[in-house]
């Protein structure tokens, strides 16, 4: 499950000819990975820093070249990954890459297996943070299923007591239609969030702005790849010499 949250990276500067009130990139994560990775990095740095103090020969060089390889790729794949929205564009940030997507530039933002945004080009993006969940979309599938019959049966109830008293009294006189009504059908949450960036995009493509112009940006994530190859070929250099 995603849910959005302010940004602590530096504001966008507002491109000239757009409106002058501040503004903040809305940021998408995966709290369940979040949770997770700092879990995992916990156990590594114990069982890590453990083996370097009390352990004997090469444990120590194997606990750190294990702690090398293995701590960016775990920060890479439950900390990192997040989706920066604001009027200009995306900005993805995946494991291994950052993807910067002005509005002009994305064709469409689809849900299937995996969320994905596609640019004009035809390129498609994983959205790293915003992982689908099957177990989620049951979830909400199965308390639309739980409220629509309760909303059946209260207007059963009162339909009853109605035609006992001559006058028809239904559900929504009962207050439940409406509230059911008012809440829509229930969604997962990183569908929500797929709902809310399909919308953005809706509208700023109806109003193109300098800012939402652009080339679609890539960049890898060298500062995740270089430790993490460093201590796999340092791995790779103590087992060999047994």
């Amino acid at each position: 499950m995603t849910t959005p949250d302010p940004s602590r990276e530096p504001e966008p500067t507002k491109p000239a000819g757009t409106a002058t009130t501040p503004y903040k990139d809305r940021v998408y994560r995966s709290p369940a990975g979040v949770v997770g990775g700092a879990l995992v990095l916990a156990i590594v740095a114990w069982l890590g820093i453990d083996a370097v103090v009390v352990g004997e020969g090469r444990t120590p060089w194997l606990a750190l070249a294990t702690m090398l390889f293995l701590v960016p790729l775990v920060f890479a794949y439950t900390l990192r990954p997040a989706v920066f929205v604001n009027d200009d564009g995306l900005r993805v940030r995946n494991p291994l890459r950052l993807i910067v997507l002005p509005w002009g530039q994305v064709a469409s933002l689809r849900s299937g297996f995996s969320n994905e945004v596609v640019d004009d080009a035809g390129t498609k993006y994983q959205l790293w943070a915003l992982p689908v969940s099957v177990r989620a979309r049951s979830k909400a599938a199965r308390q639309d299923a739980r409220a629509a019959r309760a909303a059946a049966r209260a207007d059963a109830r009162a339909g009853q007591g109605g035609s006992l008293r001559g006058g028809a009294v239904g559900a929504a006189d009962l207050g439940v239609g409406p509230a059911l009504a008012a809440d829509g059908p229930r969604r997962a949450e990183t569908d929500r969030a797929m709902d809310e960036l399909r919308e953005l995009h809706e509208r700023r493509q109806g109003e193109p702005e300098p800012g939402t112009q652009g080339e679609v940006t890539v960049r890898w994530a060298y500062e995740i790849i270089a430790p993490a190859v460093a201590g796999a070929v340092l791995l790779g250099v103590l087992w060999g010499l047994g």
